[in-house]
């Protein structure tokens, strides 16, 4: 098969000489850097000069048996005058036999940044006679041939880019509607964030699998019989490709498939390392959350996107592990890797060397051979006590459309990540065009709607039906399948401007209404940090209406040492009366049955500014991860697993206008209830006496505990916190997590204190926008919590979002010392990298029941201050997918990525071996589910846990690969200091 290439190649460099080996060296170079093909697999290069029209042609075959033998021909008009060969008026005819990179050299191409020699001469053993003739018949001289063949050990290119890939490039490349991509998720917690990139590429969203979920059989099936994908991509991952655990089928694709693209992320890219033979070892350092400015070798995965030190070509790494470059077999070659603070203007300076331009009649191509095979050490890495050099970031194999990119192209600060996707696309379109047209025309599309089916060729018949997909170990309900009886709700409301200053603010109304009998079976949602709008509304509310029910649900008792989903739920509804019922699929899908089965009408709350109109209101426990994804509990928590009230009646506090709402939901059979007029006249009669109440309860208070007690007991002591932080760090050096959530709790009996007290001294210290008070009288359980951070909300338009916070540090004395420290943390490197790991994080997490292309950054690393500490808070939004749940939402982010790490599920084992005893209700999450599926979710910290006479606090940090042990434990006693002080300062006396 003949190809024709059109290459433009500019001569005007070129000196008339006698030496041909100046043109070639054009020709050689500029072929490669124009990645038009490679000479390490080209058996024939045919090159001859035509007088009229002047003209070049060169014809190339494939050496390698790949697909087929090909042969190249390409065409370019020249001005003869520039070359002084003694060359007959029709033409010459040149044979060079090329052969193979020898081994050992494993370097980058000619277009790479290299110390080249350019001034030695070509060796004699280089050049050899060959027999040419021309087209009359008529043999050329041993003379000529001599000038213009020759055998060459140096390898000017790699394969990628060229049309040895089976397209001709005088073809306009054949676009495909859509590309379908298989992608094996290696449980990782970054899978969602390719998924979400390739959905908006390639135009269809790709099949998640997971590395074990199919056997190479049920692969081979979909990818060779059904012909289901166009390519594949290996997703991230924790461990190493060395562990048949860690990496599943990935490896036997990668040997097998090699006639379909595939693109290997991090782990998938060390797993194309490791299977062709290449050494997987430990990074000099552990780099993750880090960026690194990249340079590259110019080929079609990189079309597009600049080169090298100050290009702008930065992205962003997650590892441990990397690729030894000096192990690399000859059918790998390296495409990518960083550029060094040593070695970055070493390598400019170098670029010209590459110049057509600069090539003259000194240039020796042997030369450049033998520099590369001197010079090989271009990566260094894992060598002990030698600072870090460039770090082999891409790879590509010789002879398969396959590619490995050690860096994460789908992190949100990664630039030029999408263009890279694009170029994926663009490549396995090349790829196919070079087929069959029935490779073209019969495209099925796999999608999994309970189990994996095949729709015709068309990307609108697909595209309905991807609901389940990236939801199978989850079990997702399908809400048509529910049976639970339908409940019609009827929802009313008042609005009284402007009152709730003149009743004595939130505070107040909360008192006055519900602070009776210890507040019990009440709950505050209270925004009590409303500055520069981080929130606007505090809910509250307590037993009351018809509907009013409360919900315990307690995991199974464990078996072993270990605790799995299901277990017993408690409903005690209005009239006390209380049932229990074992859960077989757990909590979850006792919920999205029970949101799902209430009807209503969305005119009830036009008008309304906020998202609560009543529903459930409490907290998930961390433990409800084992519904989430991970396997098992270690611990048992001492308190329920979630606990909710049903609040019919609400009472709303808009602290932007001052103005409170009164909201009642009754069943729609039901008559309406006197509540909301009750409520009113209460809070009109409530402006004389606000101030004086107010005080009053407070100073009693304050008055009665002004000494401290002994302190909390703490379930690590400094020293074994800080040996589990070094132990966290190992399990990262190892490549087994990037970032590790390490917690811990204290605890201190205080016997029968006013909690409703402790909770209001505990507002006054330590504001936040995302506060609750909760109290459960029949479990004996009360939380206060001050959480400065959102886990999760869902408005009436379908936007999700999540704050999360990574990066935290103490305010300072002085407004010029917490300026500094403000500062401090925002530039905190180790900080940026927390933070950036849960943003990419939680953009996973959204993207997992996020529309394609929807997840956005719209604030990323802002400082924000509270009473005692500086935040850094990321803010991360997406558009929901209509065919899924609130609780489908909650299910894919749970627990908060910031309180875990990622990879998220590995790390929660991790951290399970290393924590003694079960989180309970911190690192869970306090809020709201609205009967229309509206809700809002924190991440309980800074928060005091009151259960059977005892006070809890949990607090840690995120250990990462920058972390000091003693920095960590400092943070972890820092974070803990608001919740602790407050029981310490308000804890009555022993004798009282």
């Amino acid at each position: 098969m003949e190809l024709t290439i059109p290459i433009p190649i500019d001569f005007s460099g070129l000196q008339r000489t006698k030496h041909p080996f100046s043109f070639l060296g054009i020709i050689c170079n500029h072929l490669n850097r124009v990645g038009c093909c490679s000479l390490a697999f080209l058996q024939i290069f045919q090159l001859r000069f035509i007088h009229q029209p002047p003209l070049i042609e060169v014809q190339m075959r494939s050496a390698n048996n790949w697909r087929s033998r090909e042969v190249i021909s390409t065409t370019h008009v020249v001005n003869k005058s520039h070359f002084d060969h003694e060359a007959p008026d029709n033409f010459l005819l040149m044979n060079f036999s090329l052969c193979s990179n020898p081994s050992g050299i494993t370097s980058p191409s000619l277009g790479s940044s290299q110390s080249i020699n350019i001034n030695k001469p070509l060796p004699v053993s280089s050049i050899r006679a060959i027999d040419f003739t021309n087209k009359d018949g008529v043999q050329v001289s041993s003379r000529d041939a001599r000038k213009m063949a020759f055998s060459c050990q140096y390898v000017p290119g790699q394969l990628e880019g060229t049309r040895l890939m089976g397209k001709p490039l005088s073809k306009p490349r054949q676009k495909l509607e859509f590309v379908r991509t298989l992608l094996i998720d290696n449980y990782d917690s970054y899978t969602y964030n390719i998924y979400q990139a390739l959905s908006v590429v390639n135009g269809l969203p790709p099949i998640v699998v997971r590395n074990d979920e199919w056997t190479w059989e049920e692969a081979r099936f979909y990818i060779y019989e059904k012909r289901a994908f166009d390519n594949i991509v290996i997703s991230p991952g924790p461990g190493s490709p060395t562990c048949p655990a860690d990496i599943g089928i990935c490896l036997k694709l990668l040997l097998e498939c090699k006639d379909i693209p595939i693109l290997g992320v991090c782990l998938g890219h060390q797993a194309l390392g490791y299977v062709h033979g290449a050494e997987v070892i430990h990074a000099f350092e552990p780099v993750h959350g880090r960026l690194s400015e990249i340079q590259h070798n110019g080929c079609r995965l990189f079309h597009d996107i600049p080169s090298g030190r100050n290009s702008g070509f930065k992205v962003v790494r997650y590892h441990s592990l990397v690729i030894d470059a000096k192990s690399l077999p000859k059918d790998l070659i390296p495409i990518a890797w960083t550029c060094s603070t040593d070695t970055i203007s070493s390598l400019g300076d170098q670029k010209s060397d590459f110049d057509a331009n600069q090539l003259d009649q000194e240039t020796s191509l042997g030369s450049i051979s033998r520099e590369f095979k001197n010079g090989g050490s271009w990566c260094s890495n894992g060598v002990e006590g030698m600072p870090e050099r460039k770090v082999l970031m891409g790879i590509m194999h010789s002879t398969r459309p396959h590619y490995g990119l050690q860096f994460h192209p789908e992190s949100i600060a990664t630039c030029h990540g999408s263009q890279i996707f694009k170029n994926f696309r663009e490549i396995t379109e090349d790829f196919w065009s070079g087929k069959d047209s029935s490779s073209i025309s019969e495209r099925n599309i796999m999608v999994r709607n309970g189990s994996w089916q095949f729709k015709n060729n068309t990307r609108s018949n697909y595209l309905p039906v991807l609901n389940t997909n990236h939801f199978n170990m989850y079990k997702m309900v399908n809400s048509s399948n529910l049976t639970n009886n339908v409940k019609l709700f009827k929802l009313e409301w008042r609005k009284l401007e402007h009152l709730s200053c003149q009743v004595g603010g939130a505070k107040n109304i909360f008192l006055e209404l519900f602070g009776e009998e210890k507040a019990g079976n009440t709950f505050w949602l209270d925004s009590s940090s409303t500055e520069k709008r981080r929130a606007r509304f505090s809910f509250m509310g307590g037993k009351g209406g018809s509907l009013w029910k409360q919900i315990t649900f307690r995991l199974s008792e464990p078996s072993g040492v270990t605790c799995t989903s299901g277990g017993h739920i408690i409903i005690e509804d209005a009239q006390g009366l209380s049932t229990t019922t074992f859960l077989k699929d757990g909590f979850f899908h006792f919920m999205n049955k029970e949101l799902q089965s209430i009807h209503y009408d969305e005119k009830d709350y036009e008008g309304l500014p906020f998202e609560f109109y009543g529903g459930y209101v409490g907290y998930l426990g961390y433990g409800l991860k084992v519904e989430c994804g991970t396997s098992y509990n270690h611990h048992k928590a001492g308190t329920p697993d979630a606990c909710f009230f049903f609040a019919d009646n609400v009472i709303v506090i808009d602290h932007s206008n001052d103005d409170i709402y009164v909201l009642s939901v009754h069943d729609q059979s039901t008559k309406r209830t006197t509540w909301i007029d009750d409520i009113e006249q209460k809070l009109i009669s409530l402006k004389a006496s606000a101030p004086k109440t107010l005080s009053s309860r407070i100073s009693v208070d304050v008055a009665k505990n002004n000494s401290v007690k002994a302190g909390f007991l703490s379930n690590k002591t400094r020293e074994q916190y800080m040996e589990d932080v070094e132990k966290c760090q190992k399990f990262i050096k190892d490549g087994e997590s990037y970032e590790l959530c390490l917690t811990t709790q204290m605890r201190k009996k205080i016997g029968d204190i006013d909690c409703l007290g402790l909770y209001l001294h505990l507002r006054d210290k330590n504001p936040a926008p995302y506060a609750a008070w909760l109290n459960f009288s029949k479990e004996n359980l009360t939380i206060c919590c001050s959480s400065p951070e959102r886990f999760l909300r869902l408005d009436r338009d379908g936007v999700l979002e999540a704050k999360p916070i990574k990066g935290t540090i103490a305010r300072g004395l002085t407004p010029e010392e917490d300026e500094l420290l403000r500062s401090q943390l925002q530039h905190s490197e180790k900080d940026q990298a927390e933070n950036l790991m849960i943003v990419d994080l939680l953009r996973n997490d959204l993207g997992r029941v996020c529309e394609p292309g929807s997840v956005h950054v719209p604030n990323l690393m802002e400082v924000e201050s509270y009473a005692t500490v500086h935040t850094m808070v990321s803010t991360i939004r997406g558009k929901k997918q209509p065919n899924l749940s609130a609780i489908d939402c909650v299910r894919a982010a749970f627990p908060g990525g910031s309180m875990t790490g990622a990879p998220k599920l590995r790390s929660m084992e991790l951290l399970d071996s290393l924590e003694t005893c079960s989180r309970g209700i911190y690192s869970g999450c306090i809020g709201f589910f609205s009967y229309n599926q509206t809700f809002d979710l924190n991440i309980v910290i800074r928060t005091v846990v009151v259960h059977e006479s005892e006070a809890s606090v949990g607090a840690g940090g995120a250990i990462v690969a920058l972390s000091s042990p003693q920095q960590e434990y400092q943070e972890m006693v820092l974070k803990a200091r608001a919740p602790v002080n407050a029981v310490l300062e308000y804890e009555p006396k022993s004798s009282e």
